[in-house]
């Protein structure tokens, strides 16, 4: 597992957190109020100005763009 932070023009945030494994593309699903998991795209979907998946041929990136405290996004 890999995890870079950078900061962006404008303010903004870069995060990223890469693993080996190319398959198993996360998804964005609606948690029931009983499940005990599947919370963790739509945590990160509320908080970033945008986000994404980008696959390499040594695994995977997940990757969220957040906007600096105090500044409005979109």
């Amino acid at each position: 597992m890999r995890v870079r932070v950078a900061r962006l023009d404008g303010g903004r945030m870069r995060v990223e957190v890469g693993d080996p494994d190319p398959r198993a593309l996360p998804v964005l699903v609606r948690a029931a109020d009983e499940d005990e998991s599947g919370r963790g795209l739509a945590l990160l979907d509320a908080v970033a100005t945008r986000w994404g998946v980008e696959r390499r041929a040594e695994g995977k990136t997940v990757w969220c763009e957040l906007a600096e405290e105090g500044r409005a996004t979109g």
